[in-house]
């Protein structure tokens, strides 16, 4: 029976597809959109059975004649800054949506990326509570995406026979061709590999030094894991929060990234751009309790485990995709 895997040449997607393989699964079905990137570089370490574009397959998908066993939907416009919200909303809700239904309707296993966009500036917390869920305002387009399709499966009482994850803060290897969009590992390895230092914003605020603005990190394996978890254990649904459950801060990122590089930390502290000063996020810090709760016990790396891997197996290395 074949797993399908939206998005499946992306960061997280191919991550999962990885952890598949070192499963003894490669009975994958790749659902993604190459485009011009070099996305499909993640797709060259792994085992699958089959490609196919992501606007072929959602045409296809009522008429399928495929054994399939589960969709793990991580296909999505993940890009905080993209404007064109028609867009958004037709691939990332309406797109999601469509997947679900199917998925529903012929009693497959369901399994989604939401994101911790979703909470917006996090003033009313990071409670995955269902009751908690309705009343967020996320803000940008790209997270109400995301948030209408958990309204949807909240509303319409389907969020208990599917599994949607809130990732926060993901870094990790098989993130190259997001750009802009990529970790601020990826981005400071080679920052210091051109300067010798790190840029971080100041702090606007002055309960916040700079470089002490917090954020949940957590590594793209220890998400690998969990997809693999609500594989396992289908009877596990509703929407969960994806973080390791402590926030660390930008100094602190930044010390585990020197130190894995065997280099002297050095800081340069820059101004925060006009443009994302009104919606800039101080703290983040994932609840994990609703996860914990589903008997989930499988300890995360913590930061300083997480970065060194990244940097000495994979950032370092010619080969530096999983």
């Amino acid at each position: 029976m074949l797993i399908v895997v939206t998005g499946g040449a992306g960061f997280i997607g191919s991550a999962f597809v990885w952890k598949l393989n070192t499963m003894g699964i490669s009975d994958i079905l790749i659902v993604d959109e190459l485009g011009s990137s070099y996305k499909w570089k993640n797709l060259v370490n792994k085992n699958f059975q089959d490609y196919i574009h992501k606007d072929e397959f959602i045409k296809i998908i009522n008429n399928i004649s495929l054994n399939i066993n589960a969709i793990i939907h991580m296909g999505a416009c993940s890009s905080t800054t993209e404007l064109d919200a028609d867009y958004l909303m037709q691939n990332n809700y309406r797109y999601t949506k469509t997947l679900a239904e199917w998925s529903l309707s012929n009693n497959i296993r369901f399994i989604y990326a939401s994101s911790a966009a979703t909470y917006g500036d996090g003033s009313q917390g990071f409670s995955d509570d269902e009751a908690d869920t309705l009343t967020l305002q996320p803000l940008n387009i790209y997270g109400y995406s995301k948030h209408i399709f958990d309204l949807w499966a909240i509303r319409n009482r389907v969020n208990d026979k599917i599994a949607g994850i809130k990732f926060f803060n993901v870094f990790g290897p098989n993130e190259y061709h997001k750009g802009n969009m990529a970790s601020i590992v990826f981005k400071a390895y080679h920052q210091i590999i051109r300067t010798g230092r790190i840029q971080l914003f100041k702090s606007l605020r002055e309960e916040y030094q700079d470089g002490e603005q917090l954020r949940d990190f957590i590594y793209v394996k220890d998400c690998a894991d969990v997809m693999w978890w609500l594989y396992l254990n289908p009877e596990i649904n509703g929407i969960f929060n994806l973080g390791t459950g402590t926030a660390r801060t930008w100094n602190d990122l930044s010390a585990a990234i020197f130190s894995a590089m065997g280099h002297d930390l050095s800081i340069e502290y820059i101004d925060m751009p006009d443009s994302i000063k009104n919606r800039y996020q101080y703290f983040t810090k994932a609840q994990m309790d609703k996860l914990r709760d589903t008997g989930y016990t499988t300890q995360f790396r913590t930061l300083e485990e997480a970065v060194l891997d990244y940097v000495s197996n994979y950032l370092t290395k010619d080969n530096q995709h999983l």
